[in-house]
């Protein structure tokens, strides 16, 4: 049981960043997930016979990382408490919010079906929101949302969900896929910097250790 004197547990995040509308797409965690899955796939040269053995260690820039997350959404508490959005809507607020990250904004369809009535040639497709899935102070990165499952589990007397489980797969936006000049290019760099000082720390805190055995295996 949590004390005043306990340190308060941060929540977890996904952030849909757009300058028109910025609380669009804030969706702060319900309940942590207890678990967070990330693969991690090397960027490096392509080895094979004939291959120039100097690259053989050579990178082609960060890895490609992909993150699978499960959301819990539940409004029974808030019931209990007749709080009036979950009374009106249950879970679909959140749930829309989550899905607004992989809608183009309906204001530039309507203007993109406009000026194709009016003849023009060529239409820009709207670009997604700055996605940025938060995890701790030291994760904040950009994501593309990759896949969306959403399975309903229990609604209202008006069908709007109470209970609701997202599980979402997500494709970390390095330095390789965004333009320098893009604000996800900084918070990724700034993510990559982090992790590199938290890897110095725990390398000179495992280097005695490591010393240690080598000396005791030379016995």
């Amino acid at each position: 049981m949590a004390t005043p004197l306990s340190p308060r547990t941060m929540r977890g995040a996904i952030v849909g960043l757009d300058l028109f509308n910025p609380v669009a797409s804030v969706i702060v965690f319900q309940y942590n997930p207890d678990t967070l899955e990330r693969t991690i796939a090397p960027q490096g040269s392509e080895g094979g016979e004939g291959a120039d053995r100097s690259e053989a260690l050579r990178l082609k820039g960060p890895p490609q990382e992909t993150i699978k997350v499960e959301i819990e959404l539940d409004a029974t508490d808030r019931l209990e408490q007749d709080e009036p959005s979950a009374r009106e809507h249950g879970v679909y607020p959140q749930l829309s919010a989550l899905e607004m990250l992989v809608y183009p904004k309906s204001a530039l369809t309507i203007a993109n079906t406009v000026l194709l009535a009016a003849g023009t040639i060529e239409i820009i497709p709207p670009s997604a929101p700055l996605t940025v899935f938060v995890w701790g102070p030291k994760r904040a990165v950009p994501v593309k949302v990759q896949e969306f499952t959403i399975a309903e589990e229990a609604y209202d007397a008006s069908l709007n969900p109470i209970r609701a489980k997202v599980s979402l797969g997500l494709r970390v936006l390095s330095t390789s896929d965004l333009q320098i000049t893009h604000p996800g290019y900084g918070l990724f760099l700034a993510h990559q910097i982090t992790k590199e000082a938290l890897a110095t720390a725990g390398s000179a805190a495992n280097l005695a250790d490591v010393a240690g055995g080598a000396r005791l295996g030379g016995r």
